[in-house]
């Protein structure tokens, strides 16, 4: 008998307390997610119909990350930024800083943009100031002061496990626009977290190159476009591809990158954001140009390096011009004349069953069909 009431206590005891522990977890993700939704937004899930939530669950696992076609957003924490959260911050950047519409470049948060298939996120880390206990993704105008990088981490882990099948890939680059400083504490705060035990979970840990899909299902891959100033060389561990900053060329139509010297492994980018030509010159000429630069970058990646990766921003500005082509104008164009997205539709469409790489995208919900063209859906 005295055996039998143990028995029943080892049996409920584990219950109860499993199911406190688990209350505890769900809220403390709660409160980490709604820190967090600056930046990642709400998670709104997906309708059964959605050709895009999962879509990676019809492609083979052999397939290797190189040959894939992956739509990506550019500057995708900017989706929420608005001339209101500007003026709110000012405190935190003082009055001397563009409008708003300059800095913006998309219109869904994280979490949607997962569902609606994106799966490359360029982000970008500093301090914000006054707070600089933590890094946070922050710009010269963006600050979400609740958000920091580990919440936006948590969020994206919770995201990948409800949709197990699919694989992210993390671009993060120092925001050196901030005009805060970057020292050793900062450099080891990232590093603290990229190399933690739950880190080491949900990110591939492979070193110096892009495997499969099946590798990097349920996971975040890693392009690091930053490279440790302040950090002793002996304690960066290194996974993920380094993209080095220095190589990076700024501003150009075609950048080559070796990120495996050994083997043999590089990476094609057109980053051409700031178109140059003269002030006054429209909407129709400045898109036209990048529009050049995109599809010549592209039509490289259907025929050249198969095996290598390639990485074609279509997002670009010339906010300088009178009157100005923010991202906005550019991707979506100005009620009369098309942007690059909306004639970057049906070349995708000719085009469908070609690799493409990763195309970083500007408000690309805003074109219906965008991405289903990207991933060929």
């Amino acid at each position: 008998m005295l055996f039998f009431f143990f028995f029943v206590f080892a049996a409920l005891g584990p219950v109860i307390v499993f199911g406190a522990q688990k209350q505890l977890g769900q809220d403390a993700l709660n409160d980490i997610l709604a820190r967090g939704a600056p930046i990642l937004g709400i998670d709104n899930g997906c309708s059964r119909t959605s050709k895009t939530c999962d879509w990676m669950r019809n492609v083979p696992d052999h397939t290797k990350l190189v040959h894939m076609n992956l739509p990506g957003t550019h500057d995708s924490a900017t989706w929420n930024y608005s001339q209101a959260t500007q003026d709110s911050l000012i405190r935190y950047t003082g009055p001397n800083v563009p409008p708003a519409v300059v800095f913006r470049c998309q219109n869904q948060s994280l979490l949607d943009s997962l569902n609606a298939g994106i799966r490359v996120f360029d982000l970008r880390f500093a301090y914000n100031p006054g707070m600089q206990r933590y890094p946070r993704f922050s710009s010269w105008a963006l600050l979400a002061p609740t958000a920091t990088v580990d919440d936006v981490w948590f969020g994206l882990y919770n995201w990948l496990d409800k949709h197990p099948t699919e694989a992210v890939l993390i671009s993060l680059n120092y925001e050196s626009g901030t005009g805060m400083s970057r020292d050793l504490k900062l450099e080891q705060l990232i590093y603290n977290l990229m190399t933690s035990n739950l880190a080491s979970r949900y990110w591939v840990q492979a070193n110096g190159t892009l495997g499969t899909l099946g590798e990097a299902r349920g996971k975040l891959t890693f392009l690091q476009r930053y490279n440790y100033q302040f950090l002793p060389n002996t304690e960066s561990k290194q996974f993920g591809i380094h993209l080095a900053p220095e190589q990076w060329t700024d501003n150009s139509p075609s950048i080559e990158i070796v990120y495996n010297n050994a083997a043999h492994q590089s990476a094609f980018i057109e980053d051409y954001y700031e178109i140059g030509l003269p002030n006054g010159a429209g909407v129709a000429e400045n898109v036209q140009w990048k529009l050049n630069a995109t599809i010549a970058h592209l039509e490289n990646a259907t025929t050249l390096h198969p095996d290598q990766l390639y990485i074609t921003f279509a997002s670009s500005e010339h906010n300088d011009d009178v009157p100005p082509e923010n991202p906005i104008v550019m991707a979506l164009g100005d009620g009369s004349v098309p942007g690059v997205n909306q004639k970057l539709l049906p070349w995708l469409q000719q085009h469908r069953g070609k690799r493409f790489g990763v195309i970083m995208l500007d408000f690309f919900g805003a074109v219906p069909g965008l991405v289903e063209a990207v991933i060929g859906v």
